[in-house]
């Protein structure tokens, strides 16, 4: 949390992501064996994404849809989409999908707030002006996934984004941090 490349920022990823990590191990490891109790194929669903500097790296999630569901839809998830399993559903509306990514904090190609990391289709066609988001560590949460996190467009997310973290410090982090899960529990701009 705090300045992009900041000691107090990957040091505040470091504890906090080890933390949850920790104190969530029991509700990942049901989460994954329910996940292979209702459907074949990993419990763990890796996707590349566009981090710090556009360069790719591989996302973790909880796969919450069905096994080959890239082959037979699109790479963004539908309002009602039928590749999703009633286990997928579940994590998605309270984000229990996410909490693979607090590896990829570990490993530092994640932040606990930062900008929301993309696929690689949608950044394939970013203007200058939305590049400017690679200038930062994607994040778990951010100022876009506590102001409409699905329902903004890419464009509106970048141009909120490049403006938050131009400006970010600790503490409009950490409100961010906090905010965030009450727009979990209300379902707030969530498909």
């Amino acid at each position: 949390m705090g300045r992009e490349g900041s000691f107090i920022k990957r040091f505040s990823d470091i504890i906090i992501g080890f933390c949850i990590l920790i104190l969530h191990s029991p509700i990942l490891l049901i989460a994954m064996a329910a996940i292979k109790i209702e459907s074949p194929g990993p419990a763990i669903f890796i996707q590349l994404r566009a981090g710090k500097g556009g360069k790719p790296f591989k996302m973790f999630k909880l796969r919450g849809m069905v096994k080959n569901a890239l082959e037979i839809g699109p790479n963004l998830t539908q309002i009602n989409d039928p590749r999703l399993t009633k286990t997928g559903r579940f994590f998605r509306r309270l984000s229990i999908d996410e909490l693979p990514q607090f590896f990829n904090v570990l490993n530092g190609t994640m932040s606990i707030v930062g900008p929301r990391p993309e696929i690689l289709d949608i950044t394939e066609s970013y203007t200058d002006e939305q590049k400017k988001v690679f200038q930062f560590t994607p994040g778990i949460t951010g100022f876009s996934q506590i102001n409409g996190r699905q329902m903004l467009t890419p464009e509106e997310r970048t141009r909120m984004e490049v403006e938050y973290y131009r400006k970010a410090t600790f503490i409009s982090d950490l409100l961010i941090l906090l905010k965030t899960p009450f727009v979990i529990l209300s379902n707030e701009g969530n498909i």
